[in-house]
C-alpha cells in the first residue's frame, strides 16, 4: 500500500516518496504527540506509516514531563523501582501508538503500521539479557505491530537470531558498516530458519535493518577537513550516501540468494533496509539530502519531524536514486580510503559512540524519573 492519506488529489513530495516504495516512518514519540492527535494527523496527512523510538527520544519526551504526571503519581504511590517506572511509561506510549497505527498494519498485512521500542541499551553486549529483555518487551506491549529494537553489536547478532526464531519482529539498530550489515541479514535468515523448524508461521515475522546515515558523514567529513586538500573537501557529503547505496546493493544480493528465496517461498518476508539518522547534521547540506538521495523500492526512511516537514515542503523526489549509483559509491569510498581515512576505524567508532550515547540517554532518563518519583512521594506525604 503506497499511502494512507486522504490528501491524494495533489502530488506532494511525501506522496511521491511513498509512491516509489519508500515507507515513511516518524523517528519520534511522546505522550503529548499521542494525546493531542498529532500522530494520527501525521498518518492521515503526511503519509507516515510507522514510528521508531530510542532511549534519546524517550529521555526528551519523559524529561519534558508533559502528559506523564498522573502515571508518575500512580507509580510513586505503588513504590515501584525507577527501572519499572521507565518501562511502564515507555511501553504505555508504544502500546498507544501501536493502536493508532493498527489500521495501517492491517491494511499492509503487517508490513507497516509498526512501532519500535529498544531493549535496555545497557544490555548491548549481553546476548542472553538482550533476548530476555526482548521477550519481556514484546509481552509488555502486547501488540502484534510492535518491533523490538536490538543493536547490531557482536553480542546483538545471536540475540537477533534467537528473537526472530521465537516469532518476534525485530528492528535491528545501530548498523554502520557493510560487513556488519551482511552479518545482520545472516542473523535474520538464521532466525527465520529456527522459526520454521519450530513450526512458526514465517509470514507473521517482519524485520527492518536500521542503517545509520548522517553520522557517517559527520565523522568522515571531520577527517576530510583535517586532511585539508581540495581533493579531500570535494569528497565531503558523499561517504554516507555511498555507504547506504552499497548497503542496498548487499540487500539485493542477499535476498536474491537461494537461501533467502527458499524462505520467501515458505512465506517469509524480506528484512527491509531502513535509513536511520536521516536528519542532516551539517547546515551546509540540503536538509532533505538523506531523503531525496536514498529513494529505492522496499526501503523505510525514518525521519525526525523536522526532516519530515522539510521533505513535505521542498523535497525533490526524482525516482530511484540508489540502484544506479553502486560504482560511484565504491569509487567515493575508495577515494576516502586513499586519503588515509580508515573505513573500518570510522564505523567501529560510530558503533561504540552510538551505544554509549543511548546508554547516557537511558541513564539520564532513569535520573529524571527517579527525581520525579521522589517529588511525587514527597507530595503524597
Amino acid at each position: 500500500m503506497k499511502n494512507m492519506s486522504n490528501a491524494d488529489s495533489t502530488v506532494t513530495p511525501l506522496k511521491s516518496l511513498a509512491g516509489e516504495g519508500v515507507s515513511i516512518w516518524l523517528d519520534d514519540l511522546s505522550r503529548k504527540r499521542i494525546e493531542s492527535g498529532n500522530l494520527a494527523e501525521l498518518i492521515e496527512n503526511s503519509h507516515v506509516v510507522g514510528v521508531t523510538t530510542n532511549p534519546s527520544i524517550f529521555q526528551a519526551a519523559i524529561g519534558s514531563g508533559e502528559g506523564y504526571e498522573e502515571q508518575l503519581a500512580d507509580l510513586a504511590t505503588r513504590g515501584v523501582t525507577v527501572d519499572e517506572a521507565v518501562r511502564m511509561m515507555t511501553t504505555a506510549d508504544v502500546r498507544a501508538a501501536a493502536d493508532i497505527l493498527r489500521p495501517v498494519y492491517d491494511a499492509t498485512q503487517g508490513r507497516d503500521g509498526r512501532v519500535s521500542i529498544e531493549v535496555d541499551p545497557r544490555l548491548a553486549h549481553d546476548t542472553a539479557a538482550t533476548v530476555a529483555e526482548a521477550k519481556q518487551l514484546a509481552w509488555l506491549v502486547d501488540r502484534p505491530n510492535v518491533m523490538i529494537k536490538i543493536p547490531a553489536t557482536k553480542a546483538g547478532l545471536p540475540a537477533i537470531t534467537e528473537v526472530i526464531g521465537l516469532g518476534i519482529s525485530v528492528n535491528v539498530t545501530l548498523i554502520f558498516s557493510l560487513e556488519r550489515y551482511r552479518a545482520v541479514m545472516d542473523a535474520y535468515l538464521s532466525g527465520l530458519e529456527k522459526a520454521q523448524a519450530a513450526g512458526i508461521d514465517l509470514a507473521g515475522i517482519h524485520s527492518v535493518a536500521s542503517f545509520f546515515v548522517s553520522r557517517v558523514d559527520a565523522e568522515i567529513d571531520k577527517r576530510l577537513d583535517q586532511a585539508g586538500t581540495d581533493e579531500a573537501r570535494s569528497l565531503k557529503g558523499r561517504a554516507a550516501l555511498a555507504n547506504a547505496r552499497l548497503a542496498y546493493e548487499a540487500y539485493e544480493e542477499v535476498f536474491a540468494s537461494e537461501r533467502a528465496t527458499k524462505l520467501e517461498t515458505a512465506g517469509a518476508n524480506k528484512q527491509r533496509p531502513l535509513w536511520a539518522s536521516t536528519g542532516v547534521k551539517d547546515p551546509a547540506y540540503k536538509d532533505t539530502l538523506y531523503v531525496d538521495e536514498l529513494v529505492a523500492p522496499g526501503t523505510v526512511n525514518t525521519m525526525p519531524e523536522g526532516t519530515l516537514k522539510a521533505t513535505a515542503d521542498h523535497g525533490v523526489i526524482t525516482g530511484d536514486t540508489v540502484t544506479g549509483g553502486y560504482e560511484q559509491a565504491r569509487a567515493d569510498l575508495k577515494a576516502v580510503d586513499a586519503l588515509g581515512i580508515s573505513y573500518d576505524e570510522v564505523v567501529q567508532q560510530l558503533e561504540d559512540e552510538g551505544v554509549a550515547k543511548f546508554d547516557v540517554a537511558w541513564n539520564d532518563l532513569l535520573g529524571t524519573v527517579a527525581n520525579r518519583l521522589a517529588g511525587k512521594e514527597a507530595q503524597a506525604k
